[in-house]
């Protein structure tokens, strides 16, 4: 759909002045400071610190090591890129508490502890005029503004110091999961953000963008991403979605354009995930790339990556405010990094693509009112930064038991082909529903160049029917929790989700329903459901007598009842659980890499490298070359010539030229860094710091903060 002019194009377009200024020079980096999510506005892990370089990064060594104490066995994360402002720190623990450190020395210097710590963290957001500086923190539903000199609450923001962020949604989202995992951005005196909410099955709340100010908590604006009557996109919907499909949120986090007053905003997927009968047709905005007036939330330009999708496939990080170099001028671009394992470059200013790009034909859907997008886009440079089907040549060759595995699966399962629909057979996600990119995102120097980690793994997507249950409990299961937990109720080590199969022995019924209720670290609320709906989902967990209430005639009948009256509609299908494609020694059924970072010329959509991210040593052992692994958390490049990034799963630190893509200086964590480090100046020294949280992956769960530095002679 052509939308017309906005105000900020016409303006743009009028005058080539904003062409003659080196667009670096508009939109500084991170320099002796760390003040924002990822670096800066523009998310581009960028710092113009050059003491650390390639001459000297192997003497780097551990400035200093503070531990949060609040870690929870192989079931915890820390996913926070700290900011750094003035010699301070601030930063997330495990458990959801907001401290404040020395820089210098990492000690303590005070802690907030929210009321109801829910999900997990991935950074901060500050904001400072004259002597007054706060904090504003997710937590849950939850936006706190806290001194940042004291850590108290600031009793004139929202309710004596929080916002809750469930209401001014437009409808009633009682007990529906809504996390705020990823900072706000700040335009002027506005804070900008979305939520985390509900991508399952059941009914879950619309993620709307929202401003709200600073210094009241007072909402200012929102753009409704699943668009009202009347509003552009409306007709991309059923006409009723507005007041009952939830999702489409811009969970990843935004970037700004402060000379431009724009707001980028990735907006994820609708629910279900993975069954669109109740919402057939392209379902704008969801999985776009959405740019918003950031004074006013009107919407400006938008693209659709992916035309109602059925696989996951929201953009999952920040999008990368750069420069591209072109004809001898410089342009204001915005690059998007994808699941998919594509880079998507625009015109930041009139969304004019900077690639070419083609609509493919893609299958149909053979499920039960479902309507898939005959066609969906893809960009034709760069090339694919992951592999994009999986081959019976592709399968792993590691062992020939492994091999033979893999392979009598590979034939039960439907031939892979990009954007293959959901099955019951079973579907190949390749790669998987954790990119690709994911939430740590990519970073970009002055000269373009474009820095992303990938995963190159292989998921298993099977659908089911989700009537025929025997008692109301396995109902709700089956409604509501097999797509994390799985219908076996195995869960997903790796993926950091636990079995249910033994939950009589870990926790007491009154533990059970709390949890249900309430979530519990990256479990959401289920709240949404009746006190009839968790007993009877507790006593279906626990193998007991289903509570009186859910035999008595009609219990089955209320439940349906309950939801319609809400707009929601049980969907037909539910899939099985995210299901990491493993053969049986546990490692990728496809062959290596399974991990790599990648450095892309975005002035020429051309590769400068590509290696291999991450090793197991036991494989390195046995004489095999390194793997590259699956991983989590994004780069730090440096003007001094450095890409700096943690992320894999064999918990190592790693420094790589930045030209080259050698490997320079590399350490152990004490837990895998699954964040986006930071680097800073104190005193004339600069640190590179980043949080080693861990519990991802089946790996072991950490509470420390690590920071390195060279040696003070």
């Amino acid at each position: 759909m052509t939308m017309p002019l906005s105000p900020v194009q016409t303006r743009w377009l009028a005058t080539t002045a904003a062409l003659l200024v080196p667009l670096t020079d508009l939109y500084p980096a991170a320099g002796r400071d760390w003040p924002a999510y990822l670096g800066d506005k523009a998310a581009s892990h960028y710092s113009t610190l050059d003491q650390i370089t390639p001459g000297n990064v192997k003497g780097l060594e551990v400035a200093w090591t503070w531990h949060a104490g609040d870690a929870r066995p192989d079931s915890s994360q820390i996913q926070c890129n700290p900011l750094v402002i003035d010699g301070v720190i601030y930063a997330t623990t495990p458990a959801m508490k907001l401290v404040a450190l020395d820089a210098r020395t990492g000690t303590e210097l005070w802690r907030f502890e929210p009321l109801e710590p829910n999900g997990v963290n991935r950074g901060l957001t500050f904001w400072g005029e004259g002597a007054e500086r706060r904090i504003l923190y997710g937590n849950g539903h939850w936006l706190h503004a806290v001194e940042a000199r004291t850590g108290k609450l600031i009793e004139s923001f929202g309710d004596h110091g929080r916002v809750d962020l469930s209401e001014g949604l437009g409808r009633d989202v009682t007990g529906l999961a809504i996390q705020m995992n990823t900072p706000g951005v700040i335009f002027h005196d506005l804070i900008i953000l979305s939520m985390r909410v509900g991508e399952g099955p059941g009914p879950a709340a619309p993620g709307h963008v929202r401003a709200f100010d600073v210094r009241t908590g007072k909402q200012v604006w929102i753009f409704h991403a699943i668009p009202y009557p009347g509003e552009p996109g409306y007709e991309a919907w059923p006409p009723d979605a507005w007041q009952r499909i939830g999702g489409v949120n811009a969970w990843p986090g935004m970037t700004v354009d402060d000379e431009h007053g724009l707001v980028f905003c990735p907006i994820g997927s609708a629910t279900y995930d993975f069954w669109g009968g109740a919402r057939i047709g392209d379902d704008l905005y969801a999985d776009s790339l959405v740019v918003l007036d950031a004074a006013t939330g009107r919407h400006v330009w938008h693209y659709q990556f992916t035309h109602h999708d059925l696989w996951d496939r929201d953009p999952p990080a920040p999008p990368t405010l750069l420069t591209v170099h072109r004809d001898g001028r410089d342009i204001p671009a915005v690059a998007q990094v994808t699941k998919s394992g594509h880079v998507w470059v625009f015109n930041r200013v009139t969304g004019e693509h900077l690639f070419p790009f083609e609509e493919i034909a893609v299958p149909s859907s053979d499920l039960a009112g479902e309507v898939a997008s005959p066609t969906q886009p893809l960009p034709l440079k760069p090339a694919p930064f992951a592999r994009q089907r999986f081959t019976v040549d592709e399968i792993t060759d590691r062992t020939p038991g492994a091999h033979k595995a893999v392979l009598e699966r590979f034939f039960h399962v439907r031939p892979h082909v990009p954007f293959g629909p959901p099955s019951r057979e079973g579907t190949i996600i390749f790669p998987g529903f954790d990119g690709g990119a994911e939430w740590g995102g990519a970073a970009a120097d002055p000269q373009g160049v474009l820095y992303v980690n990938s995963s190159d793994m292989p998921w298993i997507l099977s659908m089911i029917d989700s009537g025929g249950a025997t008692s109301l409990g396995q109902q709700v299961y089956l409604q509501n929790c097999t797509g994390c937990h799985g219908a076996d109720r195995q869960g997903n080590k790796a993926g950091n989700i636990p079995s249910l199969v033994d939950v009589k022995q870990r926790l007491t019924r009154e533990q059970t329903i709390e949890v249900i209720t309430k979530g519990r670290a990256v479990m959401p609320s289920w709240g949404f459901l009746t006190q009839v709906q968790r007993e009877s989902v507790a006593s279906f967990l626990r193998g007991e007598a289903p509570p009186e209430e859910a035999v008595r005639a009609g219990a089955w009948d209320t439940y349906l009842t309950d939801h319609v009256t809400s707009g929601f509609v049980p969907p037909p299908y539910t899939g099985t659980g995210y299901n990491r494609w493993l053969d049986p020694d546990g490692y990728p059924a496809v062959k290596p890499p399974w991990g790599t970072l990648n450095a892309i010329d975005l002035n020429t959509g051309e590769y400068l490298w590509k290696i291999p991210l991450g090793i197991y040593p036991e494989l390195i052992a046995k004489g095999l070359p390194p793997t590259g692994t699956e991983n989590y958390g994004g780069p730090l490049v440096t003007k001094g010539g450095i890409v700096f990034i943690g992320a894999t799963r064999d918990e190592m630190f790693r420094a790589f030229d930045k030209r080259t893509g050698r490997e320079l200086w590399s350490t152990k964590l004490p837990a895998a860094g699954y964040a986006t480090p930071a680097t800073y100046e104190v005193d004339g020294r600069q640190f590179v710091v980043i949080a080693c949280g861990g519990g991802k992956s089946g790996t072991k769960s950490g509470d420390s903060y690590v920071a390195f530095a060279l040696p003070k002679d």
